[in-house]
C-alpha cells in the first residue's frame, strides 16, 4: 500500500488572504503578488533561435543540471549558461537578485521554496504556456501544485525530482541473515533489521544513520513514515504542526531505541547535511532513507522499497526543484523552448532516466532504463503516490539551523525527554505567523 495526500488546494485557499500585502520568506524581495505574466503569443515550443540563457541551480543537483544543460546546448541554437551555487549561499544570492533586478532567465528552487517565491512574484505566470501541453496530467503534480499561486496561476515545471526511499545494503542484509531480496515492511522491521547489522560486529559497520542535526534531511526521510501511517504533519492549511500525533511519537521512539543501542552511526548526532548519505554510499551503513538521486551512484548491489510507517504502508518525500522563468527575463519564449525540451523524451529519458534518475512524467515511468532495472520502476510508482508539504515559514520552522523541529527530534531521539508537545507547539507558532 502506497499513502499519499494532497493538501495544495487547500492551502492556496487558506493563504490567500494572509499573503495579501504581506512581505514573507527573502531578505531583500518584493511583497507577494505582482507576477509578471510570459506573453501568451509565445509558440508552443518556444523559441531557438541562438540566444544565450542564464540559469541557477543549487549545489545538491549539479550532476542532473549538468547533463541536462549539455544535452540541451548540443540540440539547439539556444545555449544555456549554468551557475551551480551552494546550497547554502541559494537562498541569500537569490533574494539578493529578486531586489535588485538580477536574477538569471531561468532559476530552479527547491521545492518547499518554490510557494514562497511564486507568492513574491519571482516567477512569470505560465499558465497559458503549461495549461496548452497535451501532456500537463501526467506531469508531477506535487510540483505543478506547489508552483500554483491563490488565484490557480501556474508558474513552474519540474526540474529534477528527488525522492526519499528506503535503501538497504543486501552484502550486509545477508551477512547478518536477512533476506536481501526483502525490503523492512514497518518501522519495527526496519530497527530490527539495523540491530542485527549492527550485531555483525564489524569494524566501522553501523546499523542505520540520519542527519540528526539537518531538519531538512529529517523532513525529507522521517515525514514519508508518519504518511504511510496514515498521518498527516501538517494541517490543511499549513499554519499548525500535528508533529506530535502517535504515529510520530513512535517514530521518535524507535530511533531514540536505535541511538541507544548503538546501531546508529555515531557522527549523525552532529552531521547537518553536508556528509548524511556518505556511510551508506561507503558500504558502511546497513540501510537507510536516501534520495533516490543518489541510485545511479552507489557502487554496490542496493535494495530499493518506499519508507515504511509504524504498522506498514509506504511513503515518500516528492521533493527535488522546481524551475521556472524570473521576473527579470526578457527571454521569456526563448525560455519556454528550454523548458519544453525539459519535459520531452529525449529530456526525462535519454538524459535522466538513462542516468538512473526519477522521471517527471508519469507516462515515461515505464522507459527502457527502468525496464532494466526494477528499482527504477519502484522509484518511479512511489514518485507518483508520494507527498509534499506546503507551508509559507516551512524554512524556519523546519531547515534552518536550530529549527524547533530539529529542538524536537534532538529532544526525542538524542535526550529522551518528554517535550515533544512543546516543541511541537513551538513549531506552530512559527507557522502560523
Amino acid at each position: 500500500m502506497i499513502h499519499t495526500r494532497r493538501r495544495a488546494a487547500g492551502w492556496r485557499a487558506a493563504t490567500a488572504l494572509l499573503l495579501s500585502g504581506a512581505l514573507v520568506g527573502l531578505a531583500g524581495c518584493a511583497g507577494g503578488g505582482g507576477a509578471t505574466t510570459a506573453p501568451e503569443d509565445i509558440p508552443a515550443e518556444g523559441i531557438d533561435d541562438g540566444s544565450t540563457l542564464t540559469l541557477w541551480t543549487r549545489a545538491p543537483l549539479e550532476k542532473q543540471a549538468n547533463l541536462l544543460v549539455d544535452a540541451y546546448n548540443a540540440s539547439h541554437e539556444n545555449q544555456v549558461e549554468l551557475t551551480v551555487v551552494p546550497n547554502d549561499d541559494y537562498v541569500a544570492k537569490v533574494g539578493a537578485a529578486a531586489g535588485s533586478g538580477g536574477l538569471p532567465d531561468l532559476f530552479a528552487a527547491d521545492i518547499v521554496y518554490v510557494p514562497n517565491w511564486v507568492e513574491q512574484g519571482l516567477f512569470q505566470n505560465l499558465s497559458a504556456q503549461i495549461d496548452e501541453l497535451d501532456y500537463k496530467d501526467e506531469i508531477n503534480q506535487g510540483h505543478l501544485s506547489a508552483g500554483t499561486d491563490a488565484d490557480g496561476q501556474e508558474h513552474v515545471l519540474p526540474f529534477v525530482l528527488d525522492l526519499s526511499m528506503l535503501f538497504w545494503n543486501k552484502e550486509l542484509f545477508a551477512e547478518a541473515g536477512l533476506d536481501p531480496e526483502k525490503a523492512p515492511a514497518t518501522m519495527a522491521e526496519y530497527a530490527e533489521a539495523a540491530k542485527k547489522i549492527q550485531a555483525l560486529g564489524k569494524d566501522g559497520v553501523y546499523g542505520t544513520a540520519t542527519g540528526l542535526n539537518c531538519g531538512g534531511c529529517l523532513v525529507f526521510t522521517w515525514f514519508p513514515s508518519i504518511w504511510a501511517s496514515g498521518e498527516d504533519v501538517l494541517s490543511d492549511d499549513g499554519r499548525e504542526s500535528l508533529l506530535a500525533n502517535d504515529a510520530a511519537q513512535e517514530i521518535y521512539s524507535t530511533w531514540r531505541d536505535l541511538w541507544e543501542s548503538g546501531a546508529v552511526l555515531p557522527s549523525s548526532q552532529d552531521e547537518a547535511g553536508p556528509t548524511w548519505t556518505a556511510g551508506f554510499t561507503e558500504g558502511n551503513v546497513g540501510l537507510m532513507f536516501y534520495p533516490a538521486t543518489l541510485l545511479s551512484s552507489t557502487p554496490f548491489d542496493a535494495g530499493v522499497a518506499g519508507i515504511p510507517g509504524v504498522d506498514g504502508g509506504a511513503s515518500t518525500f516528492v521533493g527535488g526543484d522546481g524551475i521556472g522563468v524570473s521576473k527579470d527575463s526578457k527571454q521569456s519564449a526563448q525560455a519556454w523552448n528550454f523548458l519544453t525540451w525539459l519535459m520531452s523524451e529525449e529530456a526525462q529519458v535519454d538524459v535522466l532516466a538513462k542516468n538512473n534518475d526519477v522521471v517527471s512524467r508519469a507516462d515515461f515511468a515505464d522507459n527502457e532504463y527502468a525496464a532494466k532495472d526494477p528499482r527504477l520502476v519502484t522509484i518511479n510508482e512511489v514518485a507518483s503516490e508520494g507527498d509534499t508539504p506546503v507551508a509559507l515559514n516551512f524554512q524556519q520552522a523546519f531547515n534552518a539551523p536550530g529549527s524547533p523541529w530539529l529542538t524536537l527530534v534532538r529532544n526525542a531521539v538524542l535526550e529522551g525527554t518528554d517535550t515533544v508537545d512543546a516543541d511541537n507547539d513551538a513549531i506552530t507558532e512559527i507557522l502560523a505567523q
